[in-house]
């Protein structure tokens, strides 16, 4: 395989990990996408093509936006798909809080600043 690092990386050679995880968005971030507004239907096919095609992680949902995206998240973390669910919560107690009560196997958590 044939890469090219920048001049300004500190070693000059890369290593490539022995194993990558594919980690997709699409359930939350594909959803902030003016115009689109999955269904639980949707989601629950998008979640079950993204097992599918074998997606290691799939973040689920970002569960404090609604009582129905909590719903959501965690039908799909009960689906019993291969991938681990994931969801997104800020650093908030009540994020936290509401992200565990989904049932998903993790949380990635962020510090809003805007």
């Amino acid at each position: 395989m044939q890469y090219y690092t920048s001049p300004f990386n500190k070693e000059e050679e890369y290593k490539f990990p022995k194993d990558i995880t594919i980690y997709d968005t699409t359930l939350r971030d594909g959803e902030q996408t003016p115009g689109v507004c999955f269904s639980l239907d949707d989601k629950l096919e998008i979640a079950r093509k993204l097992d599918q095609l074998r997606i290691h992680q799939i973040e689920a949902g970002f569960p404090i936006v609604s009582d129905r995206e909590s719903a959501a998240v965690k039908t799909i973390a009960n689906e019993g798909l291969d991938a681990e669910i994931i969801c997104l919560a800020r650093t908030k107690k009540g994020d936290i809080d509401r992200a565990l009560d989904c049932d998903v196997d993790g949380i990635i958590t962020f510090m809003g600043t805007s």
